[in-house]
């Protein structure tokens, strides 16, 4: 679903900093002026600015992992990777952080009752949780697929837990099932109406490429390097049937059948 662009810049007050595991983070921030949060979908994501540092030029994209409106705010996963996203993971409660957002398209809501499987490796599981919530406002409980490489990289558990049924692998075995996502046996066992993913681009090409040969239809939520977030900086291009076009503004979720990976 695209949106116009519509994006904001403002100034986000951190109201916690929960470390998860070793590499993860989970901000939920509130805006600093108490401006009420506008409309935001799953999918959507942020650009961080990267406060206080001499050597980082660039915002970081985040996708919107929850928008809570009752509380009025947003939760980020942030996975600690390089130096950037290391000063994030600093933040202190009541500390500042600015944003532009939100940007980007969403995964498209489904309106009737079906079966619906929702798959996520690493941090990718991040605006899957958000897409959970909105298809049980639509009474739809849908089935979550998350793989990792060991029980403690399972992240926010108990959230996917309240919006639908989850199932993991890990390649360890310390969790669910042995292995990756496309081995699960819950592929084997249930026929979906539709699949949405996000994570690392060989785990969604193999999803992809699973939904391709069962006829099931299939949303990917892309992780190309965004640097601007607007489509001034042409970092994303992706090569979809309509030709080169920016990730951060005709997406990130795409339909596979848009993509040329099954090419």
């Amino acid at each position: 679903m695209l949106f116009k662009l519509n994006m904001k810049v403002i100034d986000f007050k951190v109201r916690s900093n929960e470390t998860l595991n070793s590499r993860n983070h989970l901000l939920k921030i509130t805006p600093s002026n108490n401006e009420i949060l506008p409309e935001m979908h799953p999918g959507q994501f942020v650009q961080i600015l990267v406060g206080n540092s001499s050597d980082v030029f660039l915002r970081r994209p985040i996708s919107i992992n929850f928008a809570d409106k009752q509380k009025n705010e947003i939760w980020l996963l942030i996975q600690r990777i390089g130096e950037g996203t290391k000063k994030i993971c600093s933040l202190k409660e009541n500390e500042t952080v600015n944003l532009i957002y939100p940007l980007g398209n969403s995964f498209t809501i489904p309106e009737n009752k079906g079966k619906y499987l929702l798959i996520g490796g690493g941090v990718g599981t991040a605006p899957l949780l958000f897409l959970g919530k909105k298809m049980q406002e639509k009474q739809i409980t849908p089935d979550f697929l998350i793989g990792a490489r060991s029980d403690s990289d399972i992240l926010q558990r108990r959230d996917f837990e309240r919006y639908g049924n989850l199932y993991c692998t890990t390649e360890d075995g310390s969790s669910g099932e042995k292995g990756f996502v496309t081995n699960h046996s819950i592929l084997q066992s249930n026929n979906y109406d539709f699949i949405y993913t996000c994570g690392p681009k060989p785990m969604m090409a193999a999803v992809a490429k699973y939904a391709a040969e069962k006829g099931i239809g299939c949303e990917v939520s892309l992780e190309n390097l965004m640097a601007c977030g607007f489509g001034a900086c042409l970092c994303c291009t992706e090569k979809t049937t309509r030709g080169n076009v920016n990730t951060c503004t005709e997406g990130p979720v795409f339909n596979i059948n848009e993509l040329k990976w099954l090419d």
